[in-house]
C-alpha cells in the first residue's frame, strides 16, 4: 500500500477545519465545552455509526479503510465500518446493508454495485430514518434519492488522462483506453471524456475500440492488455487507462515489453508511482477516495443526528482528481488534503443547512 494513501488520512489543519465547521453547523454555544443544551446536542456525534460499503474487494478502496476509522476519531463518531464482502452482487450489497443496519448502524456510504438500481436501495434507508450517501460513484440517470453524491467526476478525470496521453504522444498516432464495466455509468462518464479530448485532436488521434469489462481483477487486464500487444502493439502510441487494474496492468507491460507507447494511468499504485520517476509512465491521474470516506462520514453524521439537512437533497459533488508527472509525484499528497479542506468547507458553509 503507497505510504502516501496512509499520510493523507494525517491531521493536516483538522483542528481549524473542525472548529470552523462546527462553528456553522451547532446553533450556538461550544459543543465540545458544555455550552447551550441546543449548541450541546447539536455537537454530539457519539450515536452515529456510519458503514462504508463498497461494491467489493477493490485496490481503489483500500483507503477507506483506514480513513474510515480516522475520520471516527477525529469528528468523535461512534464508528465508522469498512465492510466490502458484497462481492460485486447487488443482491448480495442489499443484505450487507440489512444487516449491519439490524445490528445499529445508522448512516451508510455506499458504493453500488448496480448503478441502475441502487435508488431503490437508498430509498428505503432513508424511509428508515437513515442517512445515506453514495460514495465513489453516482446512481444512473438523473435521480440521486441518497442524500448526496460524493465522487470523483469520472468524465472530467478521463478527459485530464487523454489530454496528458495525446500531449505525450506528440498530439498525433492511435490511442487505445482500457477500463471498467461497461454499464457502470461512472465507466461510460470516462469513456465520453476520452472521445471528448480525442474529438478534440481533430482526426489527428485514432482512437481504437474502448478496452471495457478488464477491472475485475489485475489477471484480467493482464491478459487483455497483453492480447492487445500482442496483435497491435507496433500500431499503438499511447495508451490511457481509467481503471486501476487496467493501469497497472498496462505500466508493467508496455515497460516489460519495452515498446515506445506513452502511458497515462489513474491512481496511484506502486507500479504506477515508479513508473513516473523512471519514465516508462508520463503521467497518472490520482483521485480522492480519503477525503471520499472522510467528509463523507462527517457529512453524514451530521445529516443522521439531525444538526444538518442538505440545502439541495441528492446533489453531486465531485471530490477531485489531479494530474501526477515527474513534478510532482513526491507531494500529490498535498494536493489531496487542500482539496479535502475545501471539501470540508463546501459542505459547512454551501450544502447543509445547520441549526
Amino acid at each position: 500500500m503507497n505510504t502516501s494513501l496512509i499520510r493523507r488520512g494525517s491531521f493536516v489543519a483538522a483542528a481549524a477545519a473542525l472548529a470552523l465547521v462546527l462553528s456553522a453547523c451547532s446553533g450556538g454555544g461550544n459543543p465540545t465545552d458544555g455550552g447551550t443544551d441546543e449548541g450541546a446536542a447539536a455537537g454530539d456525534l457519539s450515536g452515529v455509526q456510519v458503514a462504508l460499503i463498497p461494491g467489493g474487494s477493490h485496490p481503489y478502496f483500500q483507503p477507506w479503510k483506514t480513513a474510515g476509522p480516522a475520520a471516527a476519531t477525529e469528528f468523535k463518531l461512534g464508528g465508522v465500518e469498512y465492510n466490502e464482502t458484497s462481492e460485486w452482487d447487488q443482491t448480495k450489497q442489499n443484505e450487507v446493508v440489512n444487516s449491519l443496519a439490524a445490528q445499529g448502524t445508522n448512516a451508510f456510504g455506499i458504493f453500488s454495485v448496480s448503478p441502475t438500481d441502487i435508488n431503490t436501495t437508498f430509498t428505503k434507508l432513508k424511509d428508515q430514518g437513515f442517512a445515506v450517501a453514495s460514495l465513489g460513484n453516482c446512481p444512473a440517470g438523473d435521480t440521486n434519492a441518497a442524500d448526496f453524491c460524493l465522487s470523483t467526476d469520472t468524465e472530467v478525470a478521463a478527459y485530464k488522462a487523454a489530454q496528458a496521453a495525446i500531449e505525450a504522444m506528440g498530439g498525433k498516432g492511435t490511442l487505445v483506453h482500457g477500463t471498467g464495466n461497461n454499464v457502470d455509468t461512472n465507466t461510460q462518464r470516462r469513456i465520453a471524456g476520452v472521445e471528448k479530448a480525442v474529438a478534440e485532436t481533430n482526426g489527428a488521434v485514432t482512437l481504437l475500440p474502448h478496452l471495457t469489462d478488464i477491472d475485475k481483477d489485475l489477471s484480467t487486464a493482464q491478459k487483455a492488455v497483453a492480447d492487445l500487444l500482442a496483435a497491435k502493439g507496433d500500431e499503438i502510441q499511447g495508451f490511457v487507462s481509467t481503471a486501476y487494474n487496467p493501469a497497472v496492468a498496462s505500466a508493467a507491460a508496455v515497460k516489460n515489453a519495452g515498446l515506445p507507447i506513452k502511458v497515462v494511468a489513474i491512481d496511484d499504485d506502486e507500479t504506477i508511482l515508479a513508473g513516473i520517476k523512471d519514465g516508462s509512465v508520463s503521467a497518472t491521474v490520482v483521485q480522492n477516495p480519503v477525503g471520499q470516506a472522510r467528509i463523507g462520514s462527517w457529512a453524514l453524521a451530521q445529516l443522521q443526528t439531525g444538526t444538518c439537512t442538505m440545502k439541495e437533497p441528492g446533489v453531486i459533488v465531485d471530490s477531485g482528481s489531479f494530474i501526477v508527472n515527474k513534478d510532482n509525484v513526491d507531494s500529490y499528497g498535498d494536493e489531496q488534503d487542500a482539496e479535502s479542506e475545501k471539501l470540508m468547507d463546501q459542505f459547512a458553509n454551501d450544502l447543509l443547512s445547520c441549526k
